[in-house]
């Protein structure tokens, strides 16, 4: 299948129009022709090379969704005109205990990510969501829910999974006591979900020029980090901290907040954090932990949970050629919504 998307063609490059090709379906292949596909920060880090060497060209693109346009003969989930999404990885063993337990994205042998990796069978090199088109294992398709805006969703499948997924394994319920550091692209989905669970959310900012926004996603308050009289006061008052911070940050100014048990969860930076120190975990049995996105099973559970609660992600629509104008306000700081490429305005030609 001929194709043409964005694909950087080098590090820290701008990304250009590129003609590629997908791969022939295999017999549990579903074809999508894409509709629009979200801008992750994890695009910039990975076009830039922040996370290592890229197998350039590279097409980015990892919150997909579309309408499927062909399936494998042995397909039985989908069938053409169906609407559906794919998320941060297209494949895994499907042996492991963690692929039978429904958490792919943690594959003993290594998820497969949607694009920058070598493909399980070929080798060849998995292209992303900048693209008109894509072909994905059925396994790793997902079905969205009839009341969901199409042109919405895109975000729910990386910036809403991946502070749904810590929510969901902590546990939150009503009366839970969450605090969201960050109001970015993961921030403002981590406090919309914690609040549709009835979670009692808190955003933590460094000031509180925020504070009205926090409140309009749901929020009861904002804390201001830069404030010491208020942060003591609020120490022990939360049962868990979700951290959005996309970068290299000081950990232990707000390890204190947690209460007895309480755990801060990174899902922001992927990298080096500043030295923390033991003394608020050890005294107050509190943790620092980690966590990626959900497993394709919970992947849905969170698009049929959005449907429900009429919960989506503060979108901002742009053109295909508009993408290094969006990577550039990516890099200026971590913006609280999220972009959305209209695929309608990438000419096939």
């Amino acid at each position: 299948m001929k194709t043409v998307g964005y694909a950087a063609h080098a590090e820290k490059a701008e990304l250009t129009p590129y003609h590629f090709e997908r791969r022939d379906l295999r017999s549990n292949d579903v074809a999508i022709e894409i509709t629009h596909c979200g801008v992750c920060h994890s695009d910039l880090h990975t076009v830039n090379g922040d996370w290592g060497p890229q197998p350039y060209p590279l097409v980015p693109g990892h919150e997909i969704v579309g309408i499927v346009t062909a399936v494998g003969q042995d397909v039985s989930t989908y069938q053409v005109g169906d609407r559906v999404a794919v998320g941060c990885m297209v494949d895994s063993c499907q042996e492991c205990d963690h692929c039978h337990h429904g958490e792919e994205q943690y594959c003993r042998n290594g998820m497969t990510p949607t694009y920058g990796s070598p493909d399980r069978h070929t080798g060849e090199t998995t292209q992303g969501g900048y693209s008109k088109h894509i072909v994905v294992r059925e396994e790793f398709v997902l079905r969205i829910p009839a009341k969901l805006d199409i042109a919405r969703t895109a975000p729910i499948l990386c910036a809403g999974i991946t502070t749904y997924s810590p929510l969901r394994t902590w546990d939150v319920q009503p009366g839970t006591r969450v605090g969201v550091i960050g109001l970015g692209g993961l921030g403002h989905m981590a406090v919309k979900l914690a609040v549709a669970m009835g979670a009692d959310v808190t955003a933590i900012s460094r000031s509180n020029s925020k504070e009205a926004q926090a409140k309009a996603l749901g929020a009861k308050s904002l804390l201001a980090s830069s404030d010491s009289d208020a942060m003591a006061k609020a120490a022990s008052s939360f049962d868990l901290i979700i951290d959005t911070i996309p970068a290299k940050h000081d950990v232990n100014i707000y390890t204190p907040l947690l209460d007895l048990d309480g755990s801060l969860v990174i899902v922001g930076q992927v990298g080096p954090l500043a030295e923390p120190m033991t003394t608020p975990l050890i005294f107050g049995r509190r943790r620092i932990a980690g966590s990626l996105i959900g497993g394709i099973a919970e992947t849905q559970e969170l698009l049929e949970f959005c449907a429900e609660h009429d919960v989506y992600p503060e979108c901002e629509m742009i053109r295909m050629d508009q993408i290094n104008d969006a990577f550039k306000q990516l890099e200026s700081g971590d913006l609280a919504h999220r972009f959305v490429i209209d695929m309608a305005s990438l000419s096939a030609k």
